[in-house]
């Protein structure tokens, strides 16, 4: 039986993460995902902005000297084309060893991030900030007051905005 299926405590997010993407990032070539997930510490947020990796193509037999094509979106693609020396040098730096050898650039639009949703949350009524206050004055420790009283008030605070949006 499988033993980590049945543990009593959290488990991380990054590490079931990383085994459910790895087969998705193996036929794009990636044999780990640290390069699309760090790609702006590896070319700077300047460059992510407008490019994103899509694919390590390997030549048969060999480990190192790899093609990696770049999406890039508008005319960053002649930029590119003039740092591709220094981005890949940023890039063997970041595996350690010759990992590619040139950039392919495809020049095509980007993927859109999302948009994060506002979070808004209405002031709490004097009823329910009393209410608040009586729940968690059985607590001795300040700071935990504190923190649960602050916690009680975003709850409470969203619960009617969540409605409403729904």
């Amino acid at each position: 039986m499988n033993e980590r299926r049945y543990k009593n405590h959290p488990v991380a997010a990054g590490s079931v993460l990383r085994r459910a993407t790895s087969a998705a990032l193996r036929k794009r070539g990636f044999a780990e995902g640290d390069v699309i997930s760090r790609w702006g510490d590896i070319v700077g947020p300047e460059l992510a902005a407008v490019t994103a990796p899509e694919k390590l193509q390997q030549r048969r037999g060999d480990v190192a000297g790899a093609v990696l094509h770049v999406r890039v979106g508008g005319a960053a693609a002649v930029e590119l084309q003039h740092m591709a020396p220094m981005v890949i040098e940023r890039i063997n730096g970041f595996y350690g060893y010759r990992a590619v050898d040139r950039l392919k650039l495809i020049q095509a639009p980007l993927p859109k991030p999302e948009k994060r949703r506002q979070v808004t949350s209405r002031p709490l009524t004097r009823a329910e900030s009393d209410a608040l206050s009586e729940d968690t004055a059985g607590t001795k420790s300040p700071h935990l007051r504190q923190a649960l009283e602050r916690l009680g008030a975003s709850v409470l605070g969203h619960q009617d905005t969540a409605a409403e949006e729904d």
